[in-house]
């Protein structure tokens, strides 16, 4: 299962892990996803989607088909 948000695109990142005598070691910075469904009106249709959350506070901004169409023509969504 990937860790890639379905409307944002946001994806793992890499960086270092700074210990106290400042020795650097490679880690990941996953971002904060979670699998949530959303009711689509215009469809009457039910949509599962691993989502951000920051990808949340735009559908509670905007609107679920709003972020779903931004999302297709940027590429993440395939539908």
């Amino acid at each position: 299962m990937s860790r890639i948000c379905d409307l944002t695109g946001k994806k793992a990142i890499g960086g270092n892990k700074v210990s106290f005598s400042n020795k650097k070691t490679k880690r990941k910075f996953n971002p904060n996803l979670i699998v949530k469904k959303f009711f689509v009106p215009e469809d009457g249709t039910w949509v599962t989607l691993k989502v951000s959350t920051s990808a949340l506070r735009n559908i509670h901004k905007k609107g679920i088909s709003a972020v779903m169409k931004t999302a297709k023509e940027k590429g993440y969504l395939a539908n």
